[in-house]
């Protein structure tokens, strides 16, 4: 895990001091509202519905115990008691009051935390694959790629006024689960034909009102020419995007209507100009970043664990929770542990001052003090031993996190909506507890296999409805929350933009609805394994439209 060296340290401490003073200054009436906002967005300060909402940086979603239980002490010393786990790998606070942010600010840069770029026209967030350094399909470790970016974009004085924010993402395994097709930028580590390391890249992906997959725009780009390429890019998007209309102001957008052959040309030519200069990388440079991502000193372990087999036959519970929460790991003996923070009727990604507290000491003593965010609002621990499955699960039993539902139809992204945002439309929250408790029954969690579900609670697709197997969009109809329901979407390699299905449905009627599109689905699958997706693919909208409305 990367460790601040003394320009970090300097840099955040800074704007600590700096943005204190302006928060004093708004305390006093000396800026306006108007005046204050640029300068609280540019330290990740909202102002929702209810209250100001901070939100705090987890960079590639990785973070050690000391941070995650600090973070846990933040929940309870300035905010409600809880935190919300984000689809960028980061952590919100929804209640924390004005005057008390800049000491939660002090206290995050005391264990190398900051809010810097979490908001407004900048390079967000670099997010990755929450398995990085640990998933038995990676061709190699994408975290000291996006900790090079992160270094390269943090308050780079050409792309911190953007025409629009920008997303970038990067995974290090041909089973994406980093979603690239989604973001501005999307990065995938892969080895050409003399096994040198280097990227696919994707431009032009993206969400909101207007959900386009990024579209390839390079087969491969050598390894030493990550930055320069990636800043070739950013200065084609930074002088083309357009500034007139923020709708239209994304890179998916100059994708569209540039063409990617045009856009790629422009790329080029930039990157031409700059690829041998200053952003080049040093072969050494990266060795040395790497060198913060070494793997563990993992023991030599079995490859089977006699107690966990013992257990898993006793406690159907425990058997669920290691077949759905537990992923492959590079190496012999260990897996990777991944703690639902959607628990039956629970809010999706909330999680307890108690909780979070509780996970660090999990990831303390359990994960070699290693733990991960992921984008579908979960947490991660990514190394752990065969042997403390049971102890974890026993622990996580006693929070009300052991909930064995990872994939499955329970697992549910879903952004704050109305109960929170500003700038929702209609609530998600209650949707999705709703629903969690209309599929709760592990047997039948079991029976439909996997499915993503999605919530949304306005069309700038926080909660990323758009790639869910089932989205969920709510609206406002003249004064009516209605919520319309595509099909067929997919956040991984195979991604795909799902398809409205039809009319709307008042928030009741919503979990039956999505249960009518189960039912249907199990009607017509090949077989007990056919993922939903798979069978959607398959037939298509017709026979679930039919169940829905009774006509095609």
């Amino acid at each position: 895990m990367y460790r601040y060296d003394e320009f970090d340290h300097g840099f955040v401490s800074e704007r600590v001091a700096q943005f204190a003073d302006q928060v004093q200054r708004r305390l006093d009436g000396d800026l306006t509202e108007d005046q204050f906002k640029p300068l609280r967005l540019m330290n990740g300060v909202y102002l929702q519905l209810h209250a100001y909402m901070l939100r705090v940086a987890i960079p590639y979603g990785t973070l050690n115990s000391t941070q995650m239980r600090v973070l846990g002490e933040i929940a309870r010393d300035f905010d409600k008691g809880y935190a919300h786990w984000t689809t960028r790998q980061n952590l919100q606070y929804n209640w924390p009051k004005l005057a008390d942010i800049p000491e939660i600010l002090r206290r995050l840069a005391s264990v190398e935390m900051h809010a810097i770029q979490t908001s407004g026209n900048c390079i967000r967030n670099v997010t990755t694959d929450h398995f990085a350094g640990a998933a038995a399909d990676e061709i190699d470790d994408p975290r000291p790629y996006a900790e090079i970016l992160r270094q390269w974009s943090s308050n780079h004085p050409e792309f911190s006024f953007l025409p629009r924010k920008f997303k970038i993402a990067v995974t290090g395994a041909p089973n994406d689960r980093a979603a690239i097709q989604l973001h501005d930028i999307g990065l995938e580590v892969a080895r050409d034909a003399d096994g040198r390391l280097g990227f696919v890249v994707w431009v032009g992906g993206g969400q909101g009102r207007t959900p386009m997959l990024a579209k390839k725009i390079r087969d491969f780009l050598p390894e030493e020419h990550l930055l320069s390429y990636i800043e070739a890019i950013l200065r084609v998007y930074n002088m083309y995007g357009r500034r007139d209309n923020k709708y239209k102001a994304r890179i998916k957008i100059l994708v569209h209507e540039t063409g990617i052959e045009t856009l790629k040309a422009d790329v080029e030519a930039e990157w031409e100009r700059i690829r041998d200069g200053v952003l080049k990388l040093p072969v050494e440079e990266v060795r040395r970043i790497e060198a913060y991502f070494a793997p563990p000193q993992f023991r030599t372990l079995p490859l089977t664990d006699k107690n966990l087999e013992m257990a898993s036959a006793t406690n159907p519970a425990f058997a669920r929770w290691v077949e759905r929460n537990t992923h492959a790991h590079k190496q012999p003996g260990y897996r990777s542990v991944t703690i639902s923070a959607k628990p039956i009727g629970g809010i999706p990604g909330d999680m307890s001052a108690e909780q979070i507290e509780a996970i660090s000491e999990l990831g303390r003593d359990y994960s070699f003090d290693e733990l991960r965010i992921s984008h579908e609002q979960n947490v991660i621990l990514p190394h752990v031993a065969l042997m403390d499955l049971k102890t974890i699960f026993d622990a996580l039993v006693e929070i009300d996190l052991a909930e064995g539902n990872i994939g499955l139809i329970t697992d549910i992204i879903a952004c704050p909506g109305l109960d929170y945002c500003a700038l929702a439309t209609a609530r998600s929250i209650p949707v999705a507890q709703e629903l969690s408790r209309k599929f709760g029954n592990p047997d039948r969690q079991k029976e439909i296999g996997n499915l993503k579900v999605k919530i949304s609670g306005c069309i700038n697709a926080c909660g990323h409805h758009h790639v869910g197997h089932i989205g969920i969009l709510g609206l406002d109809r003249k004064g009516e929350e209605v919520y319309q329901i595509t099909l067929g979407g997919s956040g991984d390699e195979n991604a795909a933009i799902g398809t409205i299905i039809g009319r709307g449905f008042k928030g009741e009627d919503v979990a039956d609805a999505v249960e009518t599109i189960v039912d249907t689905y199990i009607g017509l699958r090949q077989g007990d394994d056919e993922p939903f997706i798979d069978a959607y693919r398959r037939v298509g909208q017709a026979p679930f439209k039919e169940a829905l409305y009774g006509t095609v």
